[in-house]
């Protein structure tokens, strides 16, 4: 035993200074995000020429939500001679009668839509994506996942950006939220989302960062994504790989909070976790990819290290798991070895790594329009929730590192339905996750009988994260999702 508490105390100490320099990089955030910078919120001028769009739109089996985002997308206010619509369905159930059916009254109507269908799914979304490009009409590319609403002056308060800078490739906006007080799981989500894009995107933008497209909620320059190469499905996260490569190519990214695009969040546990496990799998697989790129670049090293961050920002989970492994059998070895004030020192890192997306999150909520006072009392929850997701999205990394492919799962979608009618396929990691709450709970005994108790509120929240999470998916996974 003792010759083993040499490499595990040196393993914790690492995981433990990692989850610090990320804790710290969310105050780098909060300081760039408070930069003051011109709103790109600009008006057209009604008589300019307007260049001509094409609204992208995939969907994969979305019947309770594909008719919503059809008629959102024919409901622009834009002229409709420069306006067309791709309906890009690689639908295999009812979803397909839904589009037709939408698609052919809209087109009665004098709209230029069409529902556009591959012979397979190579690519998935990034693989629609490329699909629909090759015979879109517009300069520019509008994308909208199939949950998303956007409001009719989408067009009209984006594209200005675009005529101001020739060299802008894509404008991101912000996802607001259609359901974020149907359950304690969706407010928790809606907090964290904000912080990404009331902090994050924002301190990216004013700190001349390298930033990502989100997927959705966004529109591109047609010539920039041709520049860097098109999408492509080498990774889960096209979008995040597209977003560097554009940017590496010379072109700029450009982001608008005041322009709200509402969604849908997942309902349920297993469909959050198979939605962080994409973005934690496909983050590190764009890292392994660009991060050679970047580093041998004309940028700061600023610019370099925010980057890094940036896309390995997942780690973080691997890293609690090391810490919520090995605090038990470091703690029984203090119980004749190490003296508390090492224990309690060593959980300085722990206390700022945490505190540190709080802090993101309570800036963003400083900034909502409509203060959401209340929202306060469920930043607890996200911990738990955060930390509870730990298992799933070290999984996600190992694989991403391992090279290891997976296919795309989508999140369900209700809609205005009373559920999805979509399961998705189980996985056993819910059964570990369990587990290591129970371990931890151990922890937290050895803990309290060791006079440990600076450690005690993180092996808490380990305990209450796994056994939450576990149970929750557990439970969920015989549920519609």
């Amino acid at each position: 035993m003792t010759y083993l508490i040499v490499p595990a105390t040196l393993l914790y100490a690492i995981a433990s200074m990692l989850l610090l320099l990320y804790g710290i990089n969310c105050y780098i955030m909060i300081y760039f995000s408070l930069l003051k910078k011109r709103s790109e919120d600009i008006k057209v001028d009604p008589d300019i020429d307007l260049p001509t769009v094409t609204v992208q739109l995939p969907i994969y089996n979305e019947r309770n939500v594909s008719e919503r985002v059809i008629r959102a997308a024919a409901s622009l206010d834009y002229p409709i001679d420069k306006l067309e619509i791709q309906v890009l369905d690689d639908s295999n159930d009812e979803t397909v009668s839904i589009v037709d059916r939408v698609v052919e009254e809209l087109r009665g109507k004098g709209i230029d839509i069409n529902a556009i269908r591959r012979p397979d799914r190579q690519g998935f979304k990034a693989g629609a994506l490329a699909y629909g490009i090759s015979s879109a009409k517009g300069e520019f590319l509008a994308v909208f996942d199939s949950d998303f609403v956007p409001g009719s002056d989408f067009l009209r308060r984006t594209i200005p950006v675009f005529m101001r800078d020739s060299k802008a490739a894509f404008v991101q906006t912000r996802w607001g939220h259609l359901n974020r007080r149907e359950s304690v799981l969706t407010r928790c989500q809606a907090l964290g989302i904000d912080g990404h894009f009331l902090v994050e995107q924002p301190a990216r933008s004013k700190g001349g960062l390298f930033m990502n497209f989100n997927g959705t909620a966004g529109i591109w320059r047609k010539a920039a994504i041709v520049d860097a190469g098109g999408w492509s499905d080498a990774t889960l996260t096209e979008d995040l790989d597209l977003s560097y490569r554009v940017q590496l190519a010379g072109w700029k990214p450009y982001y608008m909070s005041d322009v709200i695009v509402p969604a849908e969040l997942p309902l349920t546990m297993a469909a959050l976790k198979n939605q962080q496990f994409r973005w934690a799998k496909g983050s590190m697989q764009t890292a392994l990819l660009v991060l050679p790129r970047v580093w041998r670049g004309p940028y700061s090293f600023l610019k370099k290290t925010e980057a890094f961050l940036h896309l390995t920002n997942y780690v973080v989970h691997p890293m609690m798991l090391v810490m919520a492994l090995l605090a038990l059998p470091m703690l029984l070895f203090g119980l004749v070895r190490i003296p508390p004030w090492v224990f309690t020192i060593a959980s300085l890192p722990l206390l700022v790594s945490t505190f540190g997306p709080s802090s993101m999150y309570i800036v963003a909520m400083a900034r909502l329009s409509e203060r959401r006072i209340g929202s306060f009392l469920w930043m607890p929850v996200l911990v738990v929730y955060g930390t509870g997701i730990a298992v799933s999205n070290s999984v996600a990394i190992f694989e991403a590192i391992a090279g290891k492919t997976s296919s795309f799962v989508r999140t369900p979608k209700k809609g205005e339905s009373r559920s999805s009618g979509y399961r998705l396929g189980k996985n056993k990691i819910w059964a570990f996750e369990v587990l290591l709450g129970a371990y931890s709970i151990c922890s937290v005994a050895a803990a309290v009988v060791s006079g440990n108790y600076g450690i005690l509120p993180f092996l808490a929240i380990f305990a209450v994260g796994f056994l939450t999470v576990g149970i929750r998916t557990a439970v969920g996974s015989t549920r519609d999702a």
